[in-house]
């Protein structure tokens, strides 16, 4: 059985919480042992951290499940409703939850509210304060990029982070993701890969792969977004963490690799950006 690691997920929202224990089983079946549950608003972190402990259940419960672990943070496109006092908060989630990561945090330009010069630099504050947090405490970084990678590399470089990290649901093109993958990071592949339309982004994996390597990539659902074109029939727009076996698929396709060495390489990509426990 091929053991993979979801790297990015929601599973902790509403939209599961009808069958949350039926989708950690699939998950479980389709080769999933560990899933990443993703902070974005700090409103929610408790739903996370409810969410990993209703999984740790399961699992004592001799229910087949995923291993669920944290990673906290504040999300650039939800920056009006970040408060400084959120940051507190943050710090203190991470004192307390053990988390294996910082995110997801960085820089969004996507809509024109996001590009307003207050939005922009509240933004880059944000993404600066997180950052230290990350190096305060040894944490890697999980960065949500839109339309702004000149920018967050120009952070990262200035802030001299060198914990690496995911540079998540990759959008950028080839010369980006080699800055990134330069700087420490693993490049993020979403459901997105099974468009034959994301022309971009299937381009700059294959290019990136001759250039740098198999440990540049690592996987990721970012459920319940971003569902593998093949499910959309049968899962309407809900992705699962039982979906990943289809990315994984289609990377093995896209990139001319036997399947179970292409799994084994992104579970030992992911273990050691991650340094989980397993």
């Amino acid at each position: 059985m091929l053991k993979i690691i979801d790297t990015h997920t929601h599973f902790d929202v509403p939209e599961f919480d009808i069958d949350r224990a039926e989708q950690c089983t699939l998950a479980y079946d389709n080769g999933i042992r560990h899933l990443i549950l993703i902070g974005f608003l700090a409103k929610l972190f408790n739903q996370m951290v409810n969410c990993q402990n209703q999984i740790q259940k399961f699992i004592a419960n001799k229910q087949k499940s995923p291993t669920a672990h944290l990673a906290f943070g504040l999300h650039p496109f939800y920056i009006t409703q970040h408060t400084d006092n959120d940051l507190i908060l943050l710090e203190n989630f991470i004192k307390n939850h053990k988390s294996v990561a910082i995110g997801e945090i960085g820089l969004d330009t996507f809509t024109d509210e996001m590009k307003t010069a207050k939005n922009y630099a509240k933004q880059q504050d944000f993404f600066i304060k997180q950052l230290d947090l990350a190096k305060n405490y040894n944490l890697p970084a999980l960065l949500h990029i839109r339309k702004a990678h000149g920018d967050t590399l120009k952070i990262l470089k200035n802030q001299k982070f060198n914990n690496g990290g995911i540079a998540h649901s990759f959008s950028g093109g080839i010369q980006e993701a080699k800055a990134f993958v330069n700087l420490g990071f693993k490049i993020g592949i979403t459901g997105q890969v099974t468009n034959p339309n994301a022309k971009k982004l299937r381009n700059t994996i294959v290019e990136l792969v001759k250039t740098v390597g198999l440990e540049s990539l690592v996987i990721e659902t970012d459920c319940p977004d971003f569902t593998p074109v093949c499910c959309h029939e049968s899962h309407g727009r809900r992705n699962t963490p039982a979906n990943l076996i289809f990315v994984l698929d289609e990377l093995a396709v896209l990139l001319n690799v036997e399947k179970a060495k292409l799994a084994e390489q992104l579970w030992q990509n992911s273990l050691s950006v991650l340094d989980l426990d397993v």
